[in-house]
Order: C-alpha cells, then sequence, then structure tokens
C-alpha cells in the first residue's frame, strides 16, 4: 500500500464537486439559489457550448469587494454563523460549498458590485486559483461558467446528450419560477429564449407563462393555514378530469424551496385516491411554509431532502388541504383537528445507524414505507354530508343540505340510453349516466357508518378457493361494515345471510367474484365500496324518464369529487358552443 499524503486543495475541492455538482442544472441551480437569496428580482440565465458555458446575471445585492476572495473558499458563507443557525435556515443556500466546488470543475469569470461602490470587482477563478481586479459594472452579480468538467473527464464522458442536459435545466428553472413568482426569470439556450416570467403575476401568472391559460382552467386554487402549528399551504392542483401521465408537474415547495418529500407526494396520492385512472396523476403547484426551527434541511448536499419534526402533522395537513381544493373549497382557516382515522406515527423512531436528533427531527424516508401500507381509507377529516340514510334505487333524498334552491338543468334528453345531454351556459354538455350515479352512491355509501342490509331468505352457495376462503374469514368485519353477513357451510363452500339493500336484486355470487378479482385483497374495504357502487348505480343503455335524468344530475352536481367515478374515469365532458357554431362557419 501507499504512503499517506495530504490532498491539494484543488482535488479535496473536486472531491466535494463530485457531491454538489452532479451536471448542468447543477451550477444553474447554485448560481440562482445565490442571486434570489442576494435578493435579486431579475435573474438571466444563458446556456451555451451544450451546457458546458453558463452565464448567469442579477440585479442582487452584489459582493463585497473585501469579500469576493472568501466567497470563492470553501465552507464561506454569509448566511450561518453558529451551529443553532442550521436548524433555522431562512435562505436557499447556506453550506458554503457551491463556488468553491465550480471553481474547481470549470473556468469562472465574475463581475459584481454592490450599491455602496462606483466600482466593481472582477474575479478569474481555474483550478481553484482566484485573481481580481476592479472594473466598471452595473450593481449586481454576472457569474460565466466556461468549459464545465473540462478537468474531470470521467465526468464529461458520462454527461447526456445537449437536449437532455438543457432538459434538466429547464425543468429546474420552471421549479424556481413557480416558487419565486415575485423575480423575473428568463432562460436562454443558444440565445434562444425558452422560459420567460415578469415577476408581477403571481403563481398565477408564472403558470400561464409557462404552461398555458387553457391548464390554469382546469385548476382549483388551495389556500390553507393552521395558525396554532403555524404552518399554511397555498398554491393550485388540477381537477380529477386533467390528467398527467407521470409525476413529473408535482412542484412541490418547503418554504420556497424545491424538494423531494416522500410525506408531500403521499398526501397528494392519497388525497386523489379513486378520482383519477391508473397511470395517471394530477398537475400540483403546492409550497408548505412551517416555521424554520421544525424542519431540518441539512440532509444532503443538494438541500432537496427534508425532515419534520412532526411528520404525521404535516401528512394530513397536506392531504385534507389537497382535499379541499380538489372540491374547490373556499379558503379554510383554522386549525387541524385530530380525526378517528388520523395516521399516526406515535412511538416512530428512526433506525440506530441514523439517531433522531436533539430537536426530535424524524427522517421521512424512514416512514415512507409505513406511508406505502396505510389504507386507503384513512383519511384525516369526513365528508361533511348533513345526511346518511340508507338509499335504495332511484335514489330520491338529498345528499347535502343546500342554503338555497338551486335552478334544474336544462337536460335536453339521453342519448344512447346512456348519456344525459345538458344545454349549459358554455356549450353542450355529456354525462354518462351510469358513472355519475355511481359517483354519488359512492360517497353517500363512504359517509354511513353502516349501511341498511336486506336478509336474503334464499342464498346460491358460493364456491370459493382456499385464499379466497382466507380473505373472507380474515375481514369479515369489512364486509359486515359494508352490510354483508357471510355464512361458512363448509371449507369452501359460503352462502350470503345479508347483503346492502342496495344489491339485494344481484347475485351473490357475482357480486362475490368482483370483490375478491384477481385474487387481489388490498384495500379490500374500497373494493367493496367501489363494487357496491357500481352494482347500485344505475345502467348504460337504461332508458330514463325526464325526472329520473334530473335526480342522477341534481345528485351528482352535490358530489364532494364530482369529476370521475370511483374508478378514475371521467363523469361528464363539454362540448364549447364557440366549436360547435365554428364547425358550422357560425360567427355567434
Amino acid at each position: 500500500m501507499k504512503r499517506i499524503q495530504q490532498l491539494s486543495k484543488n482535488i479535496i475541492n473536486q472531491i466535494a464537486a463530485g457531491e454538489v455538482i452532479e451536471r448542468p442544472a447543477s451550477v444553474v441551480k447554485e448560481l440562482v439559489e445565490n442571486s434570489i437569496d442576494a435578493g435579486a428580482t431579475k435573474i438571466s440565465i444563458d446556456v451555451t457550448n451544450e451546457c458546458r458555458n453558463i452565464r448567469v446575471a442579477d440585479n442582487g445585492s452584489g459582493i463585497h469587494p473585501d469579500d469576493i476572495v472568501l466567497a470563492f473558499s470553501k465552507h464561506a458563507t454569509s448566511k450561518i454563523e453558529t451551529g443553532e443557525d442550521l436548524y433555522n435556515i431562512h435562505t436557499l443556500g447556506f453550506r458554503g460549498e457551491a463556488l468553491a466546488s465550480i471553481i474547481s470543475i470549470s473556468k469562472v469569470t465574475c463581475t459584481t458590485r454592490t450599491k455602496d461602490f462606483d466600482y466593481g470587482t472582477k474575479v478569474v477563478c481555474e483550478n481553484s486559483e482566484v485573481e481580481h481586479s476592479q472594473t466598471g459594472c452595473a450593481v449586481g452579480t454576472i457569474m460565466q461558467i466556461s468549459d464545465l468538467f473540462y478537468n474531470l473527464p470521467v465526468r464529461l464522458k458520462f454527461l447526456k446528450s445537449e437536449k437532455t442536459e438543457f432538459s434538466y435545466i429547464s425543468d429546474l428553472v420552471t421549479a424556481i419560477a413557480l416558487s419565486n413568482p415575485t423575480v423575473a426569470i428568463e432562460l436562454k439556450n443558444n440565445s434562444k429564449t425558452t422560459i420567460k416570467t415578469d415577476g408581477i403575476g403571481g403563481v398565477e401568472g408564472v403558470i400561464k407563462n409557462l404552461f398555458s391559460r387553457d391548464l390554469f382552467s382546469h385548476l382549483n386554487k388551495v389556500e390553507k393555514d393552521d395558525k396554532l402549528a403555524n404552518i399554511s399551504i397555498n398554491g393550485y392542483v388540477s381537477t380529477p378530469d386533467f390528467t398527467r401521465s407521470s409525476k413529473k408537474d408535482y412542484h412541490i415547495f418547503v418554504n420556497g424551496r424545491t424538494v423531494k418529500c416522500p410525506i408531500f407526494i403521499k398526501a397528494i396520492d392519497m388525497a386523489y385516491k379513486n378520482t383519477l385512472p391508473n397511470g395517471k396523476y394530477p398537475f400540483v403547484v403546492l409550497e408548505l411554509s412551517v416555521p424554520a426551527e421544525d424542519i431540518d434541511i441539512n440532509v444532503h448536499p443538494t438541500k432537496r431532502e427534508v425532515k419534520y419534526k412532526n411528520p404525521n402533522q404535516i401528512f394530513n395537513f397536506i392531504m385534507s388541504s389537497v382535499n379541499y381544493g380538489i372540491s374547490n373549497y373556499k379558503k379554510i382557516s383554522e386549525p387541524l383537528k385530530q380525526a378517528e382515522n388520523v395516521i399516526s406515527f406515535a412511538g416512530f423512531s428512526p433506525k440506530t445507524d441514523e439517531p433522531e436528533n436533539d430537536e426530535g427531527v424524524i427522517n421521512t424516508n424512514k416512514i415512507l414505507e409505513t406511508l406505502n401500507n396505510i389504507d386507503s381509507t384513512s383519511q384525516s377529516f369526513k365528508p361533511e354530508y348533513s345526511q346518511q340514510k340508507p338509499i335504495t334505487p332511484p335514489v330520491t333524498q338529498q345528499l347535502f343540505n343546500k342554503e338555497e334552491i338551486k335552478p334544474k338543468d336544462n337536460i335536453i334528453g339521453q342519448y344512447k340510453n346512456t348519456y344525459i345531454l345538458i344545454e349549459v351556459e358554455d356549450g353542450l354538455e355529456i354525462v354518462d349516466q351510469h358513472i355519475a350515479d355511481e359517483r354519488y352512491i359512492y360517497e353517500v355509501l363512504k359517509s354511513q357508518h353502516r349501511p341498511d342490509s336486506q336478509l336474503l331468505f334464499v342464498s346460491d352457495v358460493i364456491e370459493v378457493d382456499a385464499e379466497e376462503a382466507e380473505t373472507i374469514k380474515l375481514n369479515r368485519d369489512k364486509f359486515e361494515k359494508f352490510g354483508f353477513e357471510i355464512e361458512f357451510l363448509s371449507d369452501n363452500e359460503i352462502i350470503f345471510r345479508k347483503v346492502p339493500q342496495l344489491l339485494s336484486k344481484y347475485s351473490p355470487s357475482e357480486i362475490i367474484r368482483d370483490i375478491l378479482h384477481n385474487g387481489d385483497i388490498e384495500n379490500l374495504e374500497e373494493k367493496i365500496l367501489i363494487t357496491t357502487s357500481c352494482k347500485a348505480a344505475v345502467k348504460a343503455h337504461t332508458p330514463l324518464n325526464l325526472f329520473q335524468m334530473e335526480e342522477i344530475i341534481s345528485r351528482w352536481r352535490e358530489c364532494k369529487n364530482p369529476h370521475t367515478c370511483p374508478h378514475g374515469r371521467p363523469i361528464s365532458k363539454i362540448i364549447k358552443h364557440s366549436d360547435i357554431a365554428g364547425f358550422f362557419m357560425r360567427n355567434e
């Protein structure tokens, strides 16, 4: 073995850079976050040379000429002073590693000036060596990065194509723009503008600038705060009829910082449970504000991981807020109330190889497995239904109390005895009668403590295999909760003594087969609930009179989640009047 020797400053910085600077997007992140911390209201980013040349210019406070050399030194920062400050972070950067890492793997020119000086300072850095001189420039800072990874051929070899690397940069700048709507940001690729925000339109303006006005029409506002816990959440979530094919459009922030937070993501997923088709996801822009002392972001050099002091409270607060947003609730300003089915992490402690810190902050990654085992019916709140009476088709009782009598829909009629046609202000609305009725029944059943059952005097004997029999035995309480009573005649034969009143006309064997389909017993309560709702709802190809159509539509209109059925299928489609008129070449 070779003798031990001290590594040079440049090699030490290159090793550290490997943690902080993964790719060109990492450089953009560090520099733009520095600009925001410096109070910049305008930031321009220009990327060239296959994303290896990066220029970031801002109108921030600039760097004091006496601090310029220190700014490029390792672990030099103006953002923290003591160890306690690590648990009270109010800036995006604080480690003092970024600039030292960047100058070790690229050629850097920095021009900067503060408002207190008539002259600026020019800094040239290469191989971690820093030279500086006076120069004329405007207040603010311009960072010019050239030949990124020029002295690390291995890292250079692993870079993706220019298009791929720029897509990472674009996604990053999009996130930064969404979390900093008061900052005007422009991103250019080879002098061509790809992203531009004006800094004056708020989050709504940024969404419209970066995406489309049509997208914004599918978003509901989320605005809620818990004054006792001093936490709040703001942003937008898409209605269930507008979906994406991946979670790429989960734009989530904690105290203005883009994070990868399993608690946040799981809360969103739970809120949209049974409203979206499989493989489809919402568009979300949400910022959570938490007291700085209640979180720890000093977990990873990229500062994208976060620990919470009270993860259970955070999870339920986010989930309930998103649920209100999906339902288009008005602003809520009240402390979060603990409910019966709240998910508890009481008694949970991290593994011994990563002890809990002195502040009692729990690593959210350690509880992800717990979250993944949450039953889909767990909620941190209950639907506020004014009545919980059993229903029998056709359903006649009202689901919600109304403060005023709403005008009836102008129903035109049925199409193919399956779709209800309604004249609405914007055009023609087409509603699938089965899944609209299914959504209503699902929400009523979910709100009821125990639905009414129908005693069966005669029941078919149903044969089940060993696995199905075991499932039924282990989950009898769940079947009983929704009005089923099952009796075993033998190890592999069952009969129904009772079924929910809604299903009294259906074959018990058909019901049990649907519930136990494919032997999948995950979220069994939800499967029972969905199967019951689907079986009880009015079927497609069923002729309806005007009164029956009005009943279905009026009940569906009052549903908490009227956009999709419990399986995630869309319930209605509006064809705009302008589109119809345009097809017939009318100007009206």
